[in-house]
C-alpha cells in the first residue's frame, strides 16, 4: 500500500459551483499507478465545500448555487455578521453540503461516474485561493 498526499491551491473563484477534477488529477501524477486505491479530498476552509456531482450540462452549476441560496438565505437574521452577510449563510452550506469526498481509484484513474465531476462550492462573494489536502492511498 502506498500513501500519497499533495496539498492543492486553487486560485480565488467566483461564487457558485466549479468543477475541479482537472486541477485535483493533475495535482496528483502517482495516480496514473495506482491499480486499486481512493482518493480523499478535502478543502481547508469553513466558508467553501466539496461534493460530486454532473459535469456535462452548464446549468447544473448554476441551478445548485440557486438551490443552496435559497436554503442558506443571506438575509435570514444571523448573530454572526462580524465578516459580512454571506459569511454565515457560507458557513452553513459548507456544513450541508461538506468539506471531502472520496473517490474510487482504478486502473490510474478515478472511478468518477459518466456524467460526475469534482465540484468545490465557493460559497463567499470575495473567498479567496482555496487550499485542498489530497491524500492518495493505494497499490
Amino acid at each position: 500500500m502506498h500513501w500519497h498526499q499533495r496539498e492543492l491551491r486553487l486560485p480565488p473563484l467566483p461564487r457558485g459551483f466549479h468543477v475541479i477534477t482537472r486541477p485535483v488529477v493533475d495535482a496528483l501524477p502517482e495516480l496514473t499507478a495506482i491499480r486499486i486505491g481512493l482518493l480523499h479530498a478535502f478543502v481547508c476552509h469553513t466558508s467553501a465545500s466539496l461534493s460530486i456531482n454532473e459535469n456535462a450540462d452548464p446549468d447544473v452549476p448554476r441551478d445548485l448555487a440557486m438551490a443552496v441560496d435559497r436554503i442558506a438565505r443571506e438575509d435570514f437574521p444571523y448573530a454572526h455578521t462580524l465578516e459580512g452577510s454571506d459569511d454565515m449563510p457560507a458557513h452553513v452550506k459548507a456544513a450541508l453540503i461538506g468539506t471531502s469526498v472520496t473517490i474510487p481509484v482504478r486502473n490510474g484513474g478515478l472511478l468518477l461516474g459518466t456524467w460526475q465531476g469534482i465540484y468545490l462550492g465557493e460559497h463567499r462573494d470575495r473567498g479567496g485561493p482555496r487550499r485542498l489536502v489530497l491524500t492518495l492511498q493505494g497499490e
